[in-house]
């Protein structure tokens, strides 16, 4: 329905969206160095589901990023990083 949470962050458009993640970032942040599993659990889940609308809005596919992770298994962060263009 047009009531929903997901339905009014996707009215708002990409820009409120991403700016609901980086807030999400920052609260699991400081939930990680709180020290609170269950905190941080929560926030954790907060930051994915924010996440996964912003790849939404964008028309990106969560298939399309578990396959950028594939194709970095077995790859050094180091040289993965290294290697991305500028």
């Amino acid at each position: 329905p047009s009531s929903s949470y997901v339905a009014q962050l996707h009215a708002r458009g990409a820009p409120v969206i991403a700016r609901k993640l980086g807030e999400e970032a920052v609260e699991t942040v400081i939930a990680a160095l709180s020290g609170n599993r269950e905190e941080l659990v929560g926030e954790a889940a907060d930051l994915l589901f924010h996440l996964l609308v912003l790849l939404s809005a964008k028309g990106i596919a969560l298939d399309d990023v578990l396959a950028e992770l594939a194709r970095r298994e077995g790859v050094s962060g180091l040289d993965e990083k290294a290697g991305r263009s500028r």
